[in-house]
């Protein structure tokens, strides 16, 4: 059975990328060192014979290296990060410890046990908002990165070093800039969680400013079969935007969020009511991918419609009550990114 390594693979996107690959035949292991946001609520769920867990951070390098060598992956999918940009602002040390030198820790690891082994492919999750605030049309692989925050600042960080490592040492590596994803086992600090868990538990729905910040969305299963293609098909030192070609402003999506619980007969509490937060500094307006790459040379474009998504996403979390009350609400609760 063939293996990959995916790092981060108890957060969000990686709980659903570690199942897409179990299911497409692959021994997955996940290497994760379990912050704040991480979550075992499946693990029990995974079959043995196809799935290993391996806690410790990607910035020790012997045991990384050792893992590697261990396992001998065909590909390892690199999700360890931090990603809240409200964190981000509150405490910026965390995103540039894991998402700046833990990544230069796996490209170092990566680069030595290439020198006598075979290759290993290096699949980097990184994000839209690189790019920074983009006003008018969408931004394509060649666009300039601008990040506004800490946290962008320390993917686009990234993005350069493995860009340099594919040019001086030749490895083979891929980087993936993804929109906003929604989805099963989100951590309920992000917008789309945060309303759902806030709808269930009776309480008022935070928006920043006025809710007119625009976001590109993808349900997350959509975004893992992407990652799965530039694995299979992705050329070595390139970059592919993913993107849905689907954007909306953030109140549009809290009311469609609120009309389909309606829809569904759900009990609505009093107390749930939208409320307009003090915004964040440096809030970006509006993200939008240039997506026509990943369609034309790998034949690969979102299937999942929003509302379809987020039907899917609430009926999730529903049907999971326990996912969010295995969460301690200090965790989530508190505003944070308010420090200018």
């Amino acid at each position: 059975m063939k293996k990959i390594i995916v790092t981060g693979g108890s957060g969000f996107i990686g709980s659903n990328l570690v199942n897409y690959l179990i299911k497409k035949k692959y021994f997955v292991i996940n290497i994760d060192k379990l912050t704040y946001s991480s979550n075992s609520y499946n693990k029990n769920k995974l079959p043995k014979k196809k799935y290993k867990f391996l806690k410790f951070d990607i910035n020790n390098k012997v045991k990384l290296k050792k893992t590697i060598k261990k396992y001998k992956p065909e590909c390892i999918f690199n999700l360890a990060a931090e990603t809240h940009v409200d964190r981000s602002i509150d405490s910026p040390h965390p995103f540039i410890f894991s998402n700046i030198l833990g990544v230069f820790n796996i490209l170092e690891v990566i680069r030595d046990i290439n020198k006598k082994n075979k290759k290993i492919k290096l699949i980097h999750i990184s994000t839209d908002e690189v790019y920074g605030d983009i006003k008018t049309k969408k931004s394509s692989e060649k666009f300039p990165y601008n990040p506004s925050s800490p946290y962008s600042a320390s993917k686009a960080s990234a993005d350069h070093l493995i860009k340099s490592y594919v040019r001086t040492y030749n490895l083979p590596a891929i980087i993936s800039n993804c929109c906003n994803n929604y989805g099963p086992y989100q951590f309920p600090e992000k917008l789309i969680p945060k309303i759902i868990s806030n709808i269930i538990s009776n309480k008022p729905l935070p928006v920043y400013a006025k809710g007119q910040n625009s976001r590109e969305w993808i349900y997350v299963n959509d975004h893992c079969e992407a990652l799965y293609k530039i694995y299979k098909k992705g050329k070595t030192g390139e970059s592919y935007n993913v993107g849905s070609n689907t954007n909306v402003k953030n109140i549009y999506m809290v009311k469609n969020i609120l009309n389909i619980f309606e829809k569904k007969g759900y009990k609505i509490g009093k107390k749930v009511k939208i409320k307009f937060v003090k915004d964040r500094p440096g809030h970006d307006f509006r993200y939008a991918l240039n997506s026509k790459k990943i369609r034309k040379e790998i034949n690969w474009k979102s299937k999942t419609k929003l509302d379809q998504g987020l039907l899917k996403t609430v009926n999730w979390y529903i049907d999971n009550s326990k996912f969010i009350n295995s969460i301690s609400n200090r965790l989530y609760n508190k505003r944070i990114g308010l420090k200018i």
